[in-house]
């Protein structure tokens, strides 16, 4: 029996669980969620419990039943908490801006750097003097705010001799010694 996959998720209140077929919707204050899932697995709810559980002992069903369970979790938390996180820019020069769900970087290159983002994010920045420019991102899906600060980062990773570059805020990076003095 899968470890993750027994253990049963608490619904809070105001958040509703449907399953219809082979597809999850999960409804709270925060937005609205839906997952496919596979047909050897199945969720149940009761008196604001999910259950979910498999069908047969396949290694393909054993897989999914632990996977499945984290991301109705994952859907239940987005839409009741929501997930925040928060960048910043080390570098001088570089900053970032936003003009509605747009993003603009200046990080260093001859150009500055455009992006859209999803309606569903919701985007603060905040640029004060002697502090590093900071990008705050909000979202109910934790998969789609991962994916999208991933893409960030990797406009200009942290380097590891000075730090410069985008990184999470509280992010301890690997610092290198740089070239030791000649005779």
């Amino acid at each position: 029996m899968s470890r993750i996959g027994k253990l049963p998720i608490n619904v809070p209140a105001g958040v509703t669980i449907t399953v219809k077929d082979a597809l999850v919707t999960v409804k709270g204050p925060k937005g609205v969620l839906t997952q496919e899932i596979n047909p050897n697995v199945v969720v149940t709810v009761e008196d604001g419990i999910c259950h979910v559980t498999r069908q047969n002992d396949e290694k393909q069903s054993r897989s999914f039943h632990g996977l499945y369970r984290s991301l109705i979790s994952n859907m239940v938390v987005g839409v009741s908490e929501g997930y925040k996180k928060t960048m910043e820019l080390v570098g001088v020069g570089y900053r970032v801006s936003n003009q509605g769900q747009t993003l603009e970087f200046a990080l260093g290159y001859t150009h500055n750097i455009f992006m859209s983002l999803p309606d569903i994010i919701k985007i603060e920045t905040k640029s004060e003097r002697n502090q590093n420019p900071v990008l705050i991102l909000e979202c109910c899906d934790k998969q789609l705010i991962g994916q999208v600060c991933a893409k960030i980062r990797s406009f200009r990773k942290p380097e590891p001799y000075k730090g410069k570059g985008v990184k999470f805020a509280g992010e301890v990076l690997r610092r290198k010694a740089g070239k030791s003095a000649g005779k």
